[in-house]
């Protein structure tokens, strides 16, 4: 009897990696395929699971599909490579070529950290590692196979998949994966992430599709669960957003946006494009501090099939990014100090999207003391996190060992979120072909999966299941 085990996002928001085993669970090895390999952050007892070797040896895992090129879906691959996994990574070509940039700039910026911890003696371990390498993030990109939205591939005489759009990033896809399992075929159906069925005043900017494909029909579904507790503002943001940055700007402070390199980067950059020409907001400096940024922007131009309307217009009428006056993009240290250097009022944008490394930690530990400042989160922090910290409104945040007091302004706009909410959800649940046997919520924070849960099972009448950590269900 086959298996799914959940070997991460099981009561925690990160760590994405559900195994299939086409064997059974006396202990009778299958064909076993990891649906996304990702890195645990937050809290300390998730980020330590990084450092463990898989509870199923990587050598014996036969094949990873990858939903999309989020760190917390994508970022363990290298350390599964380097672990003894050499099986094919399937993956759609968009989110190849964010991997292609995603993981060696993991891998960098972990050296990074370890060099700086080691120079400072900040760290408890000596000498402090990295947890793969730059090096060893770019063997791991040979592994990966393209496959188109919609072409099934046949993995095993047991097992298949194709991929269907998701709609939360460029390339974004969800797996349905079809298992002849006891004499029967299954269609069990993973989401990864889920975009918004939204319009666009009350979310916007969106680069690609609106709205996962509708009309699935699936006998298991493991299905994310990380905006299960609340739901998205559905007033207009760009008024407030507006408002905070000119506000910020005439009291000769900087607005410190930390944001995901992918996605929502260049979502943000359009937007201010935006508010700048339309005369909304000052025609401040826009500082976009991510070695990845460049990058991303040509992979976002090259991928034009995955546009929105709205991006197209905005292509159209402002051209790239990366020829925009005023709008600087620093790739090199040297050049990312020299925005620190910088005491005039600006807009600063630098990963990572939940502070847990990277440049944005450079900005804020020079910048949070300062009343005049604004930090402005656009994205999701995940408890345990210093974007979590720092959000709640506490009174400092650890830094690079030492603790920095928080005194610039604080602010959230939630509506630039990728994740769908529960009305979102549910919204696109009924148009399922039928209801599945069971549904089982991953990637949430218990109050958020166990709040998803309730009102699935109220307004749907469906059999739904909080995942748990290690958890091996039946595929009957």
């Amino acid at each position: 009897m086959a298996y799914i085990q959940f070997l991460g996002a099981a009561g925690t928001v990160t760590g994405s990696k559900h195994l299939i085993n086409t064997g059974d669970l006396s202990g009778k090895s299958g064909f076993q395929v990891l649906i996304d390999c990702g890195l645990f952050q937050g809290p300390k007892e998730w980020r330590e699971r990084n450092w463990r070797d898989t509870p199923i040896p990587a050598k014996e895992i036969d094949a990873v599909i990858l939903t999309h090129a989020h760190l917390d879906h994508c970022g363990w691959i290298p350390r599964l490579v380097k672990e003894g996994f050499r099986g094919p990574i399937y993956a759609t070509s968009p989110t190849i070529d964010l991997c292609s940039i995603i993981l060696p700039d993991s891998g960098h910026l972990q050296e990074e950290d370890a060099r700086f911890y080691n120079k400072m003696k900040k760290s408890k371990h000596d000498p402090a590692l990295p947890l793969y390498t730059f090096e060893e993030a770019e063997n791991s990109l040979q592994y990966f196979k393209p496959v188109q939205v919609g072409e099934t591939i046949k993995l095993s005489s047991d097992l298949s998949f194709r991929f269907v759009r998701a709609a939360h990033i460029l390339g974004s896809c969800m797996a349905e994966i079809s298992l002849n399992t006891n004499g029967a075929t299954r269609r069990l159906l993973f989401t990864g992430d889920i975009g918004r069925v939204q319009d666009h005043k009350v979310a916007p900017g969106k680069v690609v599709h609106s709205g996962p494909q509708e009309g699935e029909a699936a006998d298991l579904v493991i299905m994310e669960s990380t905006y299960g507790n609340r739901m998205h503002p559905k007033e207009d943001p760009l008024p407030e957003l507006a408002s905070l940055i000119t506000s910020t700007a005439n009291r000769g402070g900087s607005v410190i946006a930390p944001a995901f390199a992918i996605e929502r980067t260049q979502k943000f950059v359009f937007i201010l494009k935006h508010l700048i020409e339309s005369g909304q907001i000052p025609r401040l400096p826009v500082f976009c501090d991510s070695p990845m940024a460049i990058k991303a922007v040509e992979i976002f131009l090259k991928h034009d099939e995955e546009y929105s309307d709205e991006t197209r217009d905005m292509i159209r009428k402002y051209g790239s990014p990366l020829t925009w006056p005023g709008f600087t993009f620093a790739s090199t240290p040297e050049e990312s100090k020299k925005i620190n250097a910088n005491m005039m009022p600006s807009v600063i944008i630098s990963s990572s999207g939940m502070v847990t490394g990277g440049r944005i930690l450079h900005h804020l530990a020079q910048r949070l003391p300062d009343p005049r400042n604004l930090v402005l989160f656009i994205g999701f922090q995940a408890p345990g996190t210093r974007g979590f910290t720092i959000k709640s409104q506490s009174n400092e945040v650890k830094i690079f060992g030492d603790y920095v007091p928080i005194r610039a302004q604080v602010a959230a706009l939630e509506q630039f979120s990728d994740h769908a909410d529960p009305p979102e959800l549910l919204q696109w649940l009924r148009t399922f072909h039928n209801q599945p046997a069971t549904t089982y919520l991953v990637h949430g924070e218990p109050d958020a999966s166990s709040q998803l849960r309730d009102v699935m099972k109220k307004e749907l009448g469906w059999n739904v299941q909080l995942a748990q950590y290690l958890e091996k269900v039946r595929v009957d």
